[in-house]
């Protein structure tokens, strides 16, 4: 039988808002919040600094690296991550990270003060919802759910209300503004629930007729594809789906790739692993995208949580498309058939989609020899192809260092349970094309969004929040740079976070993408000229933070470091910055020709003007 919560303790409690807030917390399973604290927080600080015992507030560098914290906690714990900031310039600081989160599907909660409302319009420092800065509407509008604390009288259910939003499936970002004042105003016969059951639930709904037909179309189809994005994320890791999928890709031999948000989803080892299509595309799911002579055309494709945007797809590529049914499975509506025409359009929690065909599917035996030829086609893709553009660069040991050789690197040096977090650059390209990551070693990305310095203080909140994993965030020198300030947050709270700095002195993201579709004929350099970051000391900066800092320009000194630095960070709880420096001229994988898109047709030339012609 199910556990049935109770709604309601035996007695009502007198309550502050502030304490109900955090009676809140504590249900959902927080331990840490992470901001900066301010004048619009002081009754919420008193409240945290006297449950102490059972909440750390984490004192930030800035308050977009608090919410990238939280993001980062909440990947690591499937717990709310929280952000706690003061008015004014910290809300719209913070706002950065919350819309990231939201984008992202990741639970955040942002709580920004407000000034006591008794000063509203007069003019007080950093005054935001009766002046002109509209700190509700702004989050309004960049997160699922935002709202006010006005007075005791609503309180309980708004931040119940919040929590439902952040904590639903996918998981969102949620914001409430509070009034110095109100945190302190006292609810009387307050009544807390026992088990967050009480005020939220998760959907797992799935509609069984549909999951029905895309059997159907799956099993009668040749030549099958499964495609997963980050959507399965969450419903892989909690309920055992994932595991049901790769028994259910094994008995019918199908191939499954993931979009690089979900890369590692499925485990890229596995036979039947394509690995990663979308930007910075692994060389195998071409050849089985692409009719080969003497075999069947691929005839359907099951997408499975990815809203199929650009990134995802190589701005849709037809290539996409398969001879046969699409089918699309999301929990949000809006997305499918938004990019793609769906033969079949499921609106369903994956997870409970993933279980219910893995039940269905247990009455259909399999074509034991189309099973057998399905195999037989990917097992000879991956034996006579790499799946890298470049197998030269991954296997260089060249110096100063190839990116791809770095990854190598990191792949042979990092735990089984490693989670990696990805930056927004060139650092994309190469962890999604040169990594191969089986769970419960996890990647995590933002490309939704993409905002430089994401992972850098990513990484801290994982690491708190998985104190037992290696945490080691890939990262930009131009991204390093701009929140590597929260080394020192790590430092300061003996978090073992692990940083891996690419260090070209250059934004080379833009700088090459700039070169790549406007080459200047008269100066090919001046991309690199224009966008160099001016050859700043990183070892010594993060020396500066508190970190231990080394400089590695080899395949072979990243070998001798990285187990140092995995130790040190994992039994002592220092933080770790390797500056790699990289080849300057090396390209991620971002221009393969294979999956470029199709340009479309050059308009028709205008008509002459001129001597016999009309005008």
């Amino acid at each position: 039988m199910p556990k049935i919560a109770s709604a309601q303790p035996a007695a009502g409690e007198s309550l502050s808002v502030g304490q109900v807030l955090l009676r809140y917390l504590a249900l959902e399973g927080v331990d840490h919040i992470f901001g900066i604290p301010g004048g619009a927080l002081t009754i919420m600080m008193e409240l945290v600094k006297n449950q102490r015992d059972r909440f750390k507030y984490v004192i930030c560098r800035h308050e977009t690296g608090a919410a990238y914290m939280a993001d980062g906690y909440y990947r690591a714990t499937g717990r709310p991550g929280v952000v706690m900031v003061t008015s004014g310039p910290g809300a719209t600081n913070a706002l950065t990270g919350t819309m990231n989160a939201d984008n992202s599907g990741s639970a955040v909660f942002t709580l920004t003060g407000e000034v006591n409302e008794q000063f509203f319009g007069k003019g007080y420092l950093q005054e935001g919802l009766d002046a002109r800065l509209d700190i509700n509407a702004i989050y309004q509008a960049a997160s699922a759910y935002s709202a006010v604390l006005v007075d005791q009288s609503d309180a309980q259910a708004l931040i119940a209300q919040s929590l439902r939003n952040a904590m639903s499936i996918p998981r969102r970002a949620a914001h409430l503004s509070m009034p110095n004042n109100v945190m302190g105003e006292t609810m009387s016969s307050v009544y807390i629930p026992a088990d967050p059951a009480v005020y939220r639930a998760t959907p797992q709904g799935v509609p069984h007729k549909q999951v029905h037909r895309a059997l159907d179309m799956i099993l009668a189809a040749k030549r099958p594809l499964i495609l997963l994005g980050a959507g399965c994320r969450e419903a892989f890791r909690d309920r055992g789906s994932g595991a049901l999928l790769v028994d259910f890709v094994e008995r019918y031999g199908i191939p499954v790739m993931t979009t690089a948000d979900g890369k590692g989803v499925f485990p890229e080892k596995h036979d039947l692993s394509l690995r990663v299509y979308g930007i910075a595309d692994c060389m195998w799911p071409q050849f089985w995208l692409q009719q080969a002579p003497g075999s069947p055309p691929y005839d359907a494709l099951l997408v499975l949580g990815s809203s199929l945007g650009e990134l995802s797809t190589n701005m849709w590529h037809p290539m996409l498309m398969p001879q046969g049914p699409f089918i699309q499975v999301d929990l949000d509506q809006r997305v499918i058939g938004r990019a793609f025409d769906v033969a079949l359009g499921i609106v369903a929690e994956v997870g409970a989609f993933v279980e219910v065909l893995s039940e269905m599917s247990a009455r259909c035996p399999p074509d034991a020899a189309a099973v057998e030829e399905r195999k037989a086609l990917v097992a000879r893709i991956k034996k006579t192809q790499s799946p890298f553009i470049d197998p030269g660069q991954y296997a260089s040991d060249a110096s100063p260092i190839e990116p791809a050789a770095l990854v190598r690197v990191l792949q042979q040096s990092l735990t089984d349970d490693a989670m990696i977090l990805i930056d927004a650059g060139n650092c994309v390209g190469w962890s999604a094309h040169y990594f191969a990551i089986d769970p419960p070693q996890e990647i995590h990305s933002c490309l939704s969004m993409g905002p430089m310095g994401f992972a850098v203080g990513a990484v801290v909140g994982a690491k708190i929040g998985a104190p037992q994993r290696t945490c080691l965030a890939l990262v930009g020198d131009g991204a390093f740079m701009m929140h590597g300030a929260e080394v020192s947050t790590a430092s300061r709270y003996k978090v073992g976070a692990i940083w891996i700095v690419l260090c070209d002195d250059n934004l080379n993201m833009v700088s090459q993408g700039e070169a790549f579709f406007f080459p200047d004929k008269q100066d090919p350099d001046i991309w690199t000229e224009l966008y160099a970051l001016g050859n700043t000391n990183l070892e010594l900066f993060a020396k500066s933070m508190g970190a231990d800092a080394y400089r590695v320009d080899s395949p072979r000194e990243m070998q001798r470091i990285m187990p140092i630095a995995i130790n040190l960070a994992n039994t002592e709880g220092r933080p770790q910055v390797v500056i790699a420096h990289i080849d300057r001229k090396s390209i991620p994988p971002y221009y393969n020709p294979q999956y470029l898109p199709p340009r479309p047709p050059a308009p028709p030339s205008p008509p002459t003007i001129g001597k016999g012609t009309e005008s």
